[in-house]
């Protein structure tokens, strides 16, 4: 009888347990791809770990009888504990992820306490309480939603004086975002989403914890990964002045065409009080009104690691601007900055002393001198022009200075071509290439042609080889520093 208690109380610990292991794994990927359940089913980057993480211990759960409890604490716990230590981006314990896990392990605890109670189970429950879990906190995430959505709205109309400056595009929001923030600065009070902020709920908890009472702008940065999701956030925010930057292959693997990604960018248009939008060429060419189009304004731009000279056509007049930007691509997003602040009223002089006086957004093509070595961190850039301009600032290096090293996994959520097209510039320049990551590990085991490469299928090992491989005089250029789950 008393081993019968025993067993029994065993194996209600390890049920608690396990489906605690479940939980963990399950919220940590829900968190990665934005809360949506069918992404994480359907478009996850690495199915595999599915299948060893989550069905090969349900399925031994279900198998193994009593050897579960071996193969649990034995297997299936060391397994998930050294996959969490290995990854990059591990789980923020935000209150909704703790809301999560609180609901998972009670509904977990309660149910097997039942089933000790009154022996009337055949098996401790793994599924049902997943799944009311997952279901009870969706539901209480929504009710939160609309409540925190209703008081950002508020919040957002009670400063009347406040003018707010929406930006979208496939890539470059952030350092439009940022470019614009600074030179706003010099004559305005302004405030602008921090870091990459631009989900709707990231939109709204912002507004709501720090958004100040006392602000002339408020500038926030729009991002989408379906139809409707740029729209939501207009919807919210309701934008005076809007900015459309580029659009290219980013994340076509969601949104299929080229067409469906402009169409959605250009959502964020549809505000009842908008003033003026800029709209990049590639985007439209479509006259309207409120429209004006930009991106064929610059010409004359000289990049170099040092810095950037170009010039802009503003107004019918041709106007130079040098800044410590790196990038010719960097043109685009500050010619983007510049037109808002021209728009808002700013003075030409005060604009050209504010652009040369722009600093590097951070990991976007920022210039680190360490040690001897040129770092050119740009790892929160994953878009093809971006990164064709830091392999061209490469070549730049004299190779008597140093050899030319790269750290990437390629583009993510874009194209085999595009790939290619970037594996191809890297032959070009590059003398030692590591690769991180296995997503497009195959491509560039078949294109790439260079003196020394590496392909890492984590990053674990990267600062010991570069300490071995790297010497004062050589360049390095982090492109696209994509996470392990990636």
């Amino acid at each position: 009888m008393e081993e019968a208690i025993v067993e029994n109380l065993v194996f209600f610990v390890t049920n608690i347990l396990f489906v605690t292991t479940l939980g963990w794994y399950l919220i940590t990927n829900l968190q990665w791809y934005d809360y949506k359940i069918e992404r994480v089913i359907l478009r996850h980057h690495k199915q595999w770990w599915h299948i060893v993480h989550f069905i090969v211990p349900l399925i031994a759960y279900y198998t193994t009888g009593k050897f579960f409890i071996i193969f649990y604490f034995f297997a299936a716990l060391p397994s998930l504990w050294i996959w969490h230590k290995k990854l990059d981006k591990k789980l923020v314990m935000t209150w909704r992820v703790k809301r999560f896990l609180v609901l998972l392990v009670t509904l977990s605890a309660f149910g097997n306490f039942l089933c000790l109670l009154k022996e009337a189970c055949a098996g401790y429950g793994v599924f049902m309480p997943l799944l009311v879990a997952y279901i009870g906190s969706t539901a209480i995430e929504k009710f939160l939603f609309l409540a925190y959505k209703k008081e950002a709205q508020k919040k957002l109309t009670k400063n009347e004086n406040l003018k707010v400056i929406a930006i979208t595009g496939s890539y470059g929001k952030t350092s439009i975002k940022n470019f614009i923030a600074d030179i706003l600065a010099k004559e305005f009070t302004v405030y602008a989403t921090p870091r990459s902020v631009n989900t709707l709920g990231g939109i709204i908890r912002d507004i709501n914890e720090s958004l100040p009472q006392n602000c002339d702008f408020y500038i926030c940065e729009a991002g989408a990964r379906e139809r409707g999701d740029i729209l939501d956030i207009a919807n919210l925010i309701n934008p005076h002045y809007v900015v459309v930057g580029k659009v290219g292959l980013q994340h076509i693997e969601y949104f299929k065409t080229i067409e469906n990604i402009k169409a959605t960018k250009l959502e964020l248009m549809q505000s009842n009080r908008l003033i003026k939008a800029f709209v990049h060429t590639s985007v439209t060419d479509e006259v309207h009104d409120k429209v004006t189009h930009f991106g064929d304004d610059i010409v004359n731009i000289n990049a170099t690691l040092e810095g950037t000279n170009f010039s802009l056509n503003i107004d019918n007049k041709s106007v130079d601007f040098n800044t410590s930007i790196l990038g010719a691509f960097q043109t685009m997003n500050i010619d983007a900055a510049v037109l808002i602040a021209h728009a808002v009223g700013m003075n030409e002089e005060v604009i050209k002393k504010a652009v040369q006086n722009l600093k590097s957004v951070e990991h976007r093509l920022q210039r680190i001198d360490a040690g001897g070595k040129i770092i050119l961190d740009d790892g929160y850039n994953g878009n093809i022009d971006g990164m064709l301009e830091g392999v061209r600032l490469c070549s730049l290096h004299p190779k008597e200075s140093g050899k030319r090293v790269i750290v990437t996994p390629g583009l993510v959520e874009s194209s085999d071509e595009l790939n290619i097209e970037l594996i191809e510039a890297i032959n070009k320049v590059f003398d030692f290439v590591i690769v991180t990551g296995s997503l497009n590990a195959k491509l560039f085991e078949k294109h790439l042609n260079v003196k020394d490469s590496i392909v890492l299928s984590n990053k674990a090992s990267l600062e010991l080889i570069l300490g071995e491989k790297i010497k004062a005089g050589d360049v390095i250029l982090f492109a696209n520093d994509a996470p392990n789950f990636i």
